[in-house]
Formats: C-alpha cells, sequence, structure tokens
C-alpha cells in the first residue's frame, strides 16, 4: 500500500494505472526520460498517484492532453449575445448561429455546423516555443478568447517553460505575439494576453445545467492539419470525473465520446447553444491491449470559472496560497468509494476536528469522494483559514466534523 502524505512534499509518489499523459506536438525535442512525478503543493491531503500527462502516451492507458498545430479559415461569423464586460468572462448566455441560406462554403446547413461557425471567432491557435534539456522546442495548442481585450485561455502543458507564445486569430495569416500571464500546472489551465481589442469572447455556460447525455462539439488544431479546425461530435459521457497526473489531480472533468485528438489541448468543448462547457485537457489512450475508445476529458466551467480568477491573481502578484490539512491517504482495497485516512499529523487541521486513521472520508462540502485523487484536488483547491465540512465514517457510523485549513510550509519543496 502506497501513501502520500502532504508534510512531505518532495516524495517520489508510484505510477499507478491508469496512466494520463497529453499528447501536446513538440518538435524537435525527443521524449523526454521518465522522471518522478511532483505532487500538488497546495492538498494537503495526498495519496499516491500516476505520473503528470506528458506530451507523449505512455504506460497501458494513456490520457493524453491535446495540442497541435493549425490554422482557422472560414468566415466570420458573429456570436449573437450580450457581454457583461472586457474583465469578465461571459457566462450563462444563450448563444444562437445566424440563419444561413444558399451553397455558401463560409455557411453551414446543419445544426453542429452552425454551432462550429459560432464559436470559431473565439477559438485560436498558439505556438510556444520552449527549452528543456534537450534544447528548444516548440508545443501547439488551441486556445480560447475570454474577453474582447485580449484575454486567451488554454491548458497550462500547452505553454509550459515558455514566457511568450504565438497567437493566431481566425482569418489572420500572421500571429500575434502573446504574453503568458499566468499558468496553474495542477489544474492545467494557463492565461495568455494578446494586444488586442474587440476581440469576440465565447460565452460559458451554466455548469450547473449541464447533464449526462446532453450533446457537445469539440473545437481544436487536431494532428496540426493544415486548413481551419477539427470539430467533432458526442455527448456528455459522465461528470464529475477525476484523474491523477504527476502534479496532481485533475477534478470535476467532463468525460465525452467526442474525438478528441492531439492538438485540441485547450480548445472548447460546447453545447447545442455554443456555450463553452469545458475546456478540452485530455484523451485515454490504448496500449498494450488495454481497451480505451472515445474517453476525452474536459475541465468543466465550475473550474474554470474558479481556475481563471486565481489566474489573473496570481498575474496581477498575488501570491496562491496552499491549504494543508494534514493527513496521509490511501485508496480503498474492499472496492468501496472513499478515501482512507493512512496516518494523521499531530496538532494538524484534521487532528484537532477529530479526524483519525482508518476513517473513510465520503464527502467534502457535500461533494462524494470517490477516491483520494477526488479529496486531494478538493482540499487543494481550498484556501488556508477556509473551513470544510468532512463527511467520515468510522466503524460502521457516520460522523461529520469540521476543519480549518492553514497554510502548508512550502518553505522545503
Amino acid at each position: 500500500m502506497s501513501i502520500w502524505n502532504d508534510s512531505n512534499p518532495n516524495e517520489t509518489i508510484p505510477t499507478i494505472e491508469p496512466r494520463w499523459t497529453p499528447i501536446a506536438t513538440q518538435s524537435p525535442l525527443p521524449p523526454p526520460p521518465p522522471a518522478p512525478p511532483t505532487p500538488p503543493a497546495s492538498s494537503g491531503a495526498q495519496g499516491s498517484g500516476a505520473e503528470r500527462p506528458r506530451r507523449r502516451g505512455l504506460g497501458v492507458v494513456a490520457l493524453a492532453l491535446v495540442s497541435a498545430v493549425s490554422a482557422l479559415g472560414g468566415a466570420a461569423i458573429g456570436v449573437l449575445a450580450t457581454r457583461e464586460g472586457d474583465d469578465m468572462v461571459t457566462s450563462g448566455t444563450v448563444v444562437t448561429a445566424p440563419e444561413t441560406e444558399g451553397e455558401n462554403v463560409n455557411e453551414a446547413s446543419t445544426a453542429i455546423g452552425k454551432i462550429a461557425l459560432a464559436v470559431a471567432p473565439s477559438v485560436v491557435t498558439l505556438t510556444a516555443n520552449t527549452e528543456s534539456q534537450f534544447g528548444e522546442g516548440e508545443s501547439v495548442g488551441t486556445g480560447v478568447i475570454i474577453n474582447s481585450n485580449g484575454e486567451i485561455l488554454t491548458n497550462a502543458h500547452v505553454v509550459e517553460g515558455a514566457d511568450t507564445v504565438q497567437v493566431r486569430l481566425m482569418n489572420e495569416t500572421e500571429p500575434r505575439r502573446g504574453t503568458v500571464l499566468a499558468a496553474d500546472p495542477q489544474n492545467d489551465l494557463a492565461l495568455v494576453k494578446i494586444n488586442a481589442t474587440g476581440l469576440t469572447a465565447a460565452v460559458f455556460a451554466d455548469s450547473k445545467k449541464v447533464r449526462l447525455g446532453d450533446p457537445v462539439v469539440a473545437i481544436g488544431y487536431a494532428l496540426n492539419l493544415d486548413g481551419g479546425p477539427s470539430v467533432t461530435s458526442g455527448i456528455v459521457s459522465a461528470l464529475g470525473r477525476t484523474i491523477t497526473t504527476e502534479s496532481g489531480a485533475l477534478d470535476r472533468l467532463i468525460q465525452t465520446d467526442a474525438a478528441i485528438s492531439s492538438g485540441n489541448s485547450g480548445g472548447p468543448l460546447v453545447n447545442d447553444k455554443a456555450q463553452v462547457i469545458g475546456i478540452n485537457t485530455a484523451v485515454a489512450r490504448s496500449d498494450m491491449g488495454t481497451a480505451a475508445n472515445n474517453i476525452g476529458f474536459a475541465i468543466s466551467t465550475e473550474e474554470v470559472l474558479r481556475v481563471i480568477t486565481t489566474l489573473r491573481d496570481q498575474a496581477n502578484g498575488v501570491e496562491r496560497k496552499q491549504g494543508f490539512l494534514g493527513v496521509g491517504l490511501t485508496d480503498r482495497s474492499d472496492g468501496g468509494q472513499g478515501a482512507v485516512i493512512a496516518n494523521v499529523e499531530n496538532d494538524s487541521p484534521a487532528s484537532k476536528a477529530g479526524v483519525k486513521e482508518g476513517d473513510v472520508i465520503l464527502a467534502i462540502n457535500g461533494v462524494p469522494i470517490t477516491g483520494r485523487t477526488g479529496m486531494i484536488a478538493l482540499v487543494r483547491d481550498a484556501q488556508p483559514g477556509d473551513t470544510i465540512k468532512i463527511k467520515l465514517e468510522r466503524g460502521g457510523k457516520t460522523i461529520n466534523v469540521s476543519a480549518t485549513l492553514v497554510e502548508r510550509d512550502t518553505s522545503n519543496d
């Protein structure tokens, strides 16, 4: 049984299956050598997990974060929505693609085509020049314009190691210089800024209205193909998924069977109203005979909107404090759901709340804990000073306790 305790953040986490890896297009770098993963610093509640998504598929079931090179073509069709303001992310507004007539190649006769054309002005290509121990390389992915003054959201793994990126907008042949304002690798999101005004911002859906089985469309620059973005369709296959990476856990993910490929990283997953319901981040790959078909993941707008706020704070010099609970975690071995407390640090928030070794954590703040990765992510996303409500099982009885998080000491990281 392997345990990760937040008092030792530099401890190596053993890899378990399934293993999730990114598939960002990179050139000319060779594949990086295997390296021990780095656990998320802000959790305060950790367990062993799979490696951080990488840019090349590894393992039995590899989850690929999706990035690639391509161009966006087609006519600019404005999104018909009321924007809230340049410093805000538009959310909850129904978007209707304009009706089209005739055989114009830039028009669409199907519902999916109209959705794609309505969202297209808000989708961009990003190219990042990165550096590593092998030298210089290039990573390319997709981004989403989130306000008219040039803020763009993408995946952190697309711009990893880069201070500036090249951004190409719809109907433009020349890229614009973009600055990476802030990045959150643990949540795999980054904020990029270009010098522009009057851009068409994407509209974000209310995450509470996303339902299992809803139709969705994924848009992005798959496989660095020439021409415009790839558009694929599917449904919401599952909600509230959590996966483990070598930087931590991605939680509250939307699972979809819409085809997502290398190059889709940072692109939008949209509903039938042309609203963004998630940011595409990863897919499952099949290796060594293990079945993994049509399993893709997008970071839900619930997480996206929260992280955008922290990214803007980070860009303005506000340091992100990391919460600390003071426990070690492991998964249940009896097939049940929940995270098992492997140890509790003395005088920690957990010990003061009465959490004991062997307790099974069932929920935090009303959110069910399906495994240790879910608990890792929930505690990580909380702030020092936050009081979290913990539902646990002990000796066959359900107990509710509260713990006030403190700031984790990162001086030894």
